[in-house]
């Protein structure tokens, strides 16, 4: 399958350009699996993180054709990643950093090709969709792609204690896998202090609390409300646990 993971939102019409190109230049039957559109804009760091936990719902042989790229333009180069066994296509500006740094084995290559007509401002459509879609299709693209000795952008394994998303619920997720933190240890984020819980009915109404949510990362919320809007937080806020 082909996984969508961008910025893009969903009341563009960028998302339905790349889908038609991803159809164009691949097979009709490959299912195109709408992840997240709502990546923190222009945060390829905060994607990085909430990217490396979501990718592991998937089964090897997927393909993430990941984008956001407020560089798209520039210098950053555009890339193909393999990494435990799953592609990933986008940009190398530290989007693709944190699963690369997390593999067990993985391989990288620049993308070389350019098509005729390559938009300057929308690499998603034009350049990195047919490339996936090709992957995708089992037709390899090696005329395309030139293999380096990994990412220009790299970043650490390490986890990431700040506020990385913000569901429409109002729940934080954070960049910190929950196996890293004691299950009984309370957070803060700025003098407030949230305790631990293992599910929404375990609190009263109104309260905070953190719990380890479905994709194994500490999530903020508050049960019945909006954690985001109660805490004043937000992408990037910072967690630490509490003293």
């Amino acid at each position: 399958m082909i996984v969508l993971y961008t910025d893009f939102g969903i009341d563009d019409p960028y998302v339905g350009q790349m889908k038609a190109a991803l159809l164009q230049h691949g097979r009709q039957d490959v299912p195109i699996v709408d992840l997240l559109h709502r990546v923190p804009d222009f945060d390829p760091r905060a994607g990085a993180h909430l990217l490396a936990a979501l990718q592991t719902q998937f089964g090897p042989g997927s393909v993430f054709l990941a984008v956001v790229d407020p560089g798209v333009g520039g210098d950053r180069q555009a890339v193909v990643l393999e990494a435990d066994g799953k592609f990933y296509v986008g940009p190398d500006n530290g989007l693709l950093a944190v699963v690369a740094a997390r593999a067990q084995t993985s391989w990288s290559w620049r993308i070389n090709w350019r098509p005729e007509g390559l938009s300057v401002s929308f690499h998603g459509r034009d350049l990195f969709a047919p490339i996936a879609a090709r992957i995708a299709a089992g037709d390899w693209p090696a005329a395309a792609l030139a293999e380096c000795a990994g990412l220009d952008q790299a970043m650490s394994a390490d986890d990431l204690a700040e506020v990385i998303y913000i569901d429409h619920y109002g729940n934080a997720l954070t960049g910190m896998r929950a196996v890293n933190v004691p299950q009984d240890t309370p957070l803060a984020v700025g003098a407030v202090r949230i305790p631990p819980a293992r599910v929404f009915a375990e609190v009263p109404t109104g309260q905070a609390f953190w719990y380890e949510n479905s994709v194994g990362l500490v999530e903020i919320a508050v049960n019945r409300g909006n954690a985001a809007s109660v805490l004043g937080l937000a992408v990037g806020s910072l967690v630490k646990r509490a003293t």
